[in-house]
């Protein structure tokens, strides 16, 4: 049986409605003193106190946790965002509930429903492929709810998303300055709008130099046996353009998985002939190829405006008094490292 609020209250010689307000962080609207407070806190702290949050939530409509839907925790990249968000909603006074939608559409729906039964205050989804129809729900009943990584333009919610067309043509028109001219991109996902405007800022780059867009340059990987499916593709390309002289990967794990691929076929990548880039960074590339050119995601930036912008929601719909929100919306740019210079 764990600690309840009445043996705090029965230890400090107190009413259980004034633990129960000083826990749930409403001592100083209550009028409670700090010394009072500070007591309550550290008789909390010792007897491990644990709350019940959905019985807290049934009391106050808050439960002081957020919801992260990611679609796949073992990707570095999600990680570590998964890490920054936690580590910005503790400083809050926010627990952090993770669920994985493995990139399947029911998966992430029945996941955000979950949410939704636990009582979590709101929720930070990357979502995965199409999904539209519970967040679509999730934001026509005006639940707290931001979006990263990808989003909906057509969709009134917030989102944090990097410039993710601006980045690529800065990582391509490197390449281009170098003196390469036959540069392949390896992507995924063309129905994701952060796919595509990474291909926009490919072809754009292309374009401004006067360097036709060759089709036979273009791989596209799915992540169904991916393993292999960048095999045949990178095969595909070499046979089609055995002078490719440069590659520009839209993911990390691409560029990875496509590492695999040169060392198997005894490519030598690092020889200084090849004209590399990642969106992101992999700290595996500093082993395998120290002159992949990066375009590093911020990773801090994006946690903490994720958090900021959905606390702000949660907070308003809270007030009684406030008008209707507003999404918010922030594109964040990336650091540039160019390694091949």
């Amino acid at each position: 049986m764990g600690v309840s609020l009445k043996d705090i209250a029965e230890k400090l010689n107190l009413s259980k409605t004034t633990v129960s307000w000083v826990l749930s962080g409403q001592g100083n609207k209550k009028g409670i003193s700090a010394e009072t407070q500070n007591r309550v806190f550290a008789c909390a702290r010792e007897l491990s106190y644990e709350p019940n949050l959905l019985a807290r939530s049934l009391n106050t409509g808050i439960s002081k946790t957020i919801g992260l839907i990611l679609p796949s925790i073992s990707d570095s990249f999600y990680a570590h965002i998964a890490h920054q968000i936690e580590s910005e909603a503790e400083k809050e006074g926010y627990s952090l509930m993770i669920a994985s939608s493995n990139s399947e559409i029911e998966r992430e729906n029945a996941m955000i429903r979950l949410f939704r039964s636990k009582k979590v205050d709101g929720m930070i989804i990357a979502p995965t492929k199409i999904s539209k129809r519970e967040i679509s729900r999730l934001v026509d009943s005006h639940y707290p709810v931001l979006l990263f990584d990808r989003y909906f333009p057509e969709m009134r919610v917030n989102y944090v998303i990097i410039n993710n067309e601006e980045s690529s043509y800065k990582l391509v028109r490197h390449l281009i300055d170098k003196g390469f001219r036959k540069i392949a991109i390896i992507t995924t996902n063309p129905h994701l709008l952060t796919m595509d405007m990474r291909r926009e800022g490919y072809a754009n780059a292309l374009s401004d130099a006067h360097i036709r867009i060759n089709p036979d340059l273009y791989g596209e990987v799915t992540y169904v046996n991916y393993q292999d499916n960048i095999y045949s593709t990178l095969d595909r390309i070499f046979h089609a353009v055995p002078d490719v002289d440069a590659f520009f990967f839209t993911t990390h794990i691409l560029a990875i998985e496509a590492l695999r691929y040169f060392y198997d076929r005894g490519i030598d990548i690092n020889d200084g002939n090849w004209g590399l880039a990642s969106m992101h960074e992999d700290s595996l590339f500093r082993v395998l190829a120290p002159r992949m050119n990066i375009a590093h995601f911020p990773i801090e930036e994006i946690g903490s405006n994720a958090v900021r912008i959905l606390l702000n929601q949660i907070r308003q719909s809270n007030d009684p008094a406030a008008g209707e929100y507003v999404p918010e919306s922030k594109v964040l740019p990336c650091r540039m490292e160019f390694r091949d210079q």
